[in-house]
């Protein structure tokens, strides 16, 4: 009786350590991975090397060049540092 306690104990502290760990291997934030809709709206009818702006996500003007990322043409900030945005 109470190895089976011991034992549901160990599993239950298992799960509760490894279960944040999961979450932030998987981006923690919830956010999608890849551009977001409005880079990739912004370079609809564009061409590689164009100049656009498009409205972030908290509302601010983002001045970007159109450039193929995985097979599709987004915008890419002009302040984006090289390799992509920073990892957290």
């Amino acid at each position: 009786m109470k190895k089976q306690l011991l034992t549901k104990t160990v599993l239950i502290l298992t799960l509760v350590i490894l279960l944040p760990i999961v979450g932030c291997a998987s981006g923690g934030k919830g956010r999608p991975q890849g551009p977001p809709p409005e880079a990739i709206a912004a370079c609809e009818g564009k061409s590689v090397g164009d100049s656009v702006t498009f409205t972030g996500r908290e509302g601010e003007s983002i001045k970007s060049t159109c450039q193929e990322v995985d097979g599709q043409i987004v915008a890419v900030p002009e302040d984006m540092p090289k390799g992509g945005p920073p990892r957290s």
